[in-house]
């Protein structure tokens, strides 16, 4: 008989309970109602197994080395319903003019068609829900949904587990879409903590184009975790703008996972903005699976009080003449934290591989804290990379100089913040959500 020390009871203790606390999650999202069509339990059975086989994340885990999950294990989360859906006036406050009728709305994960606004768009492309996907595409949806690298990961397949619905846009062949897709997921904070598990598949086949403004918020204060997975597949000569905006509670917590495929000759771009949730991560995923694709990334995280933002992104190239620009900046305040782990992967296959990735900090309180990984793996011998980060404070001077100019110095002080944040936002290809986020940046107080 072997006895275990208090240290060892302890750590087997808290062991347990994590295993009993992820088995509680796949149990809860299990509950979903299953979505009509073939496959679709076979794929939620698989996602379940993928779960069990796992353990709830720890800070021994590398990929968590730095994001501590343990508040999220005091969480007791139920599911939200329908019956608490949001008015019509709460969503338009969060509408953008030149998606008024290019709108998806998902109250707590479930589709809300009476919120929804997608009568004008072009009828041969499809923008709804999985329930109302036509045979054909529900049929071929097989082929993308759970298809992505990574699909193994608890949380996504968590999420996969529970799949009952899903936003879907499928853009055909050489269509061009000229609005704006707007695709808002709202959470409703009420007395018990809920999950919400939206997912978002986006096809967009050969010689398409489209513009998507992915957008996470909520209605009313309290705690719940938001676990989305959004997946985006980009044909051949095909374009896709994405911005994704995490504004959620500020007691909430947020895991979300962007995974992309990039066939020959396609673009995309990825413009993601967080400032909400307690604690949220961010894993963004592309994989370059065709020749002289094109990618570019831009981040911005703003955090205060004890929040903390964790982007986790990873560019995968597997064909020559690929390349990919990113910049990822974040402004930290008060004791608020954040993570940025970037990685670029450059195989031997991948020649004439072009790649720069850039990681900005800025840091404007004493116990504000930021933990930057830039990674760069090349194997490929004849290719044009590079990575860094930068950590700083606001120049004294620089603040001087704008005094000197008439400002005070708390409206100096905004300005640099500004200034810093706005490179970021300015990549927006939509001007009232451009528009929006400056305001929000200005009027936040640093």
């Amino acid at each position: 008989m072997t006895i275990q020390s208090p240290e060892q009871i302890t750590s087997s203790s808290v062991a347990a309970n994590r295993e009993a606390y992820l088995a509680k999650l796949l149990k809860l999202a299990q509950s979903a109602e299953l979505p009509t069509g073939q496959g679709f339990s076979e794929l939620r059975s698989q996602a379940a197994a993928l779960v069990q086989e796992q353990t709830f994340p720890t800070t021994r885990n590398e990929e968590w080395r730095v994001t501590d999950l343990s508040a999220l294990l005091q969480v007791e989360l139920t599911f939200g319903d329908r019956s608490s859906a949001i008015s019509p006036e709460a969503v338009q406050s969060f509408a953008f003019p030149e998606a008024a009728e290019s709108r998806l709305v998902f109250v707590n994960g479930v589709y809300a068609p009476e919120l929804s606004a997608i009568a004008n768009l072009p009828t041969n492309l499809f923008v709804g829900n999985l329930a109302a996907l036509p045979e054909e595409l529900k049929a071929r949806s097989q082929n993308y949904l759970a298809k992505q690298p990574g699909a193994e990961e608890v949380f996504t397949a968590l999420n996969t587990a529970g799949l009952n619905d899903a936003a879907v846009v499928w853009i055909p062949r050489n269509q061009e879409v000229a609005a704006p897709i707007h695709l808002l997921f709202v959470s409703t904070a009420s007395d018990r903590p809920i999950l919400s598990q939206p997912r978002c598949l986006v096809v967009a086949e050969t010689g398409s184009s489209v513009t998507l403004v992915e957008d996470y918020v909520t209605v009313g204060e309290g705690v719940y975790l938001t676990n989305p997975v959004t997946e985006i597949w980009v044909e051949q000569n095909a374009q896709v703008s994405h911005t994704r905006m995490q504004r959620d509670s500020q007691t909430a917590f947020h895991i979300g996972k962007t995974a992309v495929s990039q066939a020959r000759d396609s673009r995309y771009t990825c413009n993601a903005v967080g400032f909400g949730a307690k604690l949220s991560r961010h894993n963004l995923e592309v994989f370059q699976i065709g020749e002289q694709t094109e990618t570019n990334l831009n981040g911005l995280t703003l955090m205060g009080g004890d929040q903390l933002g964790d982007t986790h992104s990873t560019i995968a190239y597997t064909q020559p003449h690929g390349t990919s620009r990113q910049l990822h900046k974040t402004i930290v305040d008060d004791q608020a934290r954040a993570v940025f782990n970037g990685k670029v992967f450059v195989p031997k296959l991948a020649q004439l591989t072009d790649a720069g990735q850039l990681n900005r900090n800025l840091l404007l309180s004493p116990k504000a804290r930021v933990d930057t990984k830039p990674q760069l793996e090349i194997t490929a011998d004849n290719v044009k990379c590079s990575h860094g980060a930068t950590v700083g404070q606001i120049d004294p001077d620089e603040i001087f100089y704008l005094q000197s100019r008439g400002l005070d110095q708390t409206s100096a002080r905004q300005l640099l913040v500004y200034a810093f944040a706005i490179e970021i936002i300015d990549q927006i290809p939509v001007a009232s959500v451009r528009d929006h986020l400056s305001q929000l940046v200005k009027q936040r107080a640093f």
